[in-house]
This record gives C-alpha cells, sequence and structure tokens, in this order.
C-alpha cells in the first residue's frame, strides 16, 4: 500500500529538516511539507531533506492539511503529523499496522496514553483533549483518549468524508465524521516530545480559546443532528 506523510509546517525552520529526515524510508513512498506561508526557510530545509513541498497560502491548519490531501496523488494512506519535532516519525509502524493488515480505518495516536516528554503538553491541553474524547467515546462508542493530529487513514476514506473545516476544526471534524460513517477507528498510544519553538495552538491564548472552541462545538454540532 502507498503512504504518503503530510506535514502541515508554518515557520518550523528549525525543526522541519530533522522531521522530515527521520521518516523511516521505507514506510513511506513521500513526504509532502506544505508550507502554509511560512516567513522563513522551513521550504528550503524541508527541500534539503526530502521533502515534496507544496504551498498552502490560506492560513489554517486544516487548509494544509486538505492541501496535502490533494497533493498526495495516489496513496492508499495518509499520515499526518505535525512539523515541530513533538510526534516521533519512528513511530509510525505503530499506525500503519492496524490499516495495512485490515484491522482498522482511521489510527489515532495517542499521547495520553503513550508517554509524553516533561513540559511537552500544558495541563490546560491535556485536559480538553481527555474532556471531549470521553465525550466522543460516550456519544460514538469509541475507546479514544486523545485526539492528536499523529494519525494515518485510508486515503479514500478521507476523500469521502467532505471536510470543511479549515483551521482547527479539522482534526475534530476528521473523527467526528468517520465516527459517523461507522468506519473502524482505534486508537495506539505514541510518545510526545517537547516540541521546537512555540506552539501555534497551545502557547498562545488565542490559539488555545480558537481550538478549544472548535473542539467542544464540533462534536456537539454532530451528535444534536443524531
Amino acid at each position: 500500500m502507498k503512504v504518503s506523510i503530510i506535514i502541515p509546517a508554518y515557520n518550523e525552520e528549525g525543526a522541519i529538516g530533522e522531521v522530515v529526515s527521520a521518516i523511516p524510508p521505507h514506510l513511506s513512498d513521500e513526504a509532502i511539507v506544505v508550507d502554509n506561508g511560512s516567513t522563513d526557510g522551513t521550504a528550503a530545509r524541508a527541500k534539503e531533506a526530502g521533502a515534496r513541498v507544496v504551498r498552502e497560502n490560506r492560513r489554517g491548519y486544516g487548509a494544509a492539511c486538505h492541501a496535502g490531501l490533494m497533493a498526495a496523488g495516489d496513496a492508499d494512506i495518509v499520515v499526518y503529523l505535525d512539523g515541530d519535532r513533538s510526534d516521533d516519525p519512528a513511530e509510525l509502524p505503530l499506525l500503519l499496522s492496524p490499516i495495512v493488515n485490515g484491522q482498522a480505518d482511521f489510527v489515532l495516536g495517542s499521547r495520553l496514553s503513550g508517554s509524553l516528554e516533561p513540559e511537552a503538553m500544558p495541563f490546560h491541553a491535556r485536559l480538553g483533549n481527555w474532556l471531549i474524547s470521553r465525550f466522543m467515546s460516550s456519544v460514538y462508542g469509541l475507546r479514544i483518549t486523545d485526539i492528536g493530529s499523529f494519525r494515518a487513514i485510508r486515503k479514500d476514506l478521507l476523500l469521502s468524508l467532505g471536510m470543511e473545516q479549515m483551521t482547527f476544526g479539522w482534526p475534530v471534524e476528521m473523527l467526528v465524521k468517520a465516527a459517523r460513517r461507522e468506519a473502524r477507528i482505534v486508537e495506539v498510544p505514541v510518545s510526545y516530545r517537547k516540541r521546537i519553538g512555540v506552539s501555534k495552538v497551545s502557547g498562545t491564548l488565542k490559539g488555545s480559546i480558537l481550538a478549544a472552541y472548535y473542539m467542544l462545538w464540533l462534536p456537539l454540532r454532530y451528535a444534536l443532528k443524531d
């Protein structure tokens, strides 16, 4: 099965080269770095490390994720991971194996059931992810503990979901719509490291508030439709 690694990135010059270089070459057919309007050397460092760089000028995490999906060509599986070195590409087998072996359609990497490096995730982010995971579990019967960005999914499934959220809501919308589709969703524990640089989400008050809003509003919106 062909695998494309998609890495949304905005001003990740200090980390992106290390992230791309750490992807085990035998586990992926290509690494796509989506440069989301960076003003530093993110694109150049990504190319030097061997990634294919796609430019997406519409700012927003979801917009970058969508651009990467559209660029993934004939991939069977797409994997999303962050460009700040917090996710460990060496753990790709944990996410790919359940799909390759026909046991899952969508695999989530759980930082909360895995290994958290000290200071890698602030308390409010851990609490928010835990609360939304409990809500999703109760509404859709999922067995999840976290809503992280390190995830693998069959490309045909993701394309069929009709993703709309082009900002912070993408990860939750993806999970909610896949659950409503009764896709086989499994969670695996992963490690989570202290990122290089400042987080655009949990590292700022605005980012934290917007992320919390989307994480709460989207699951509730879809739950009310049921």
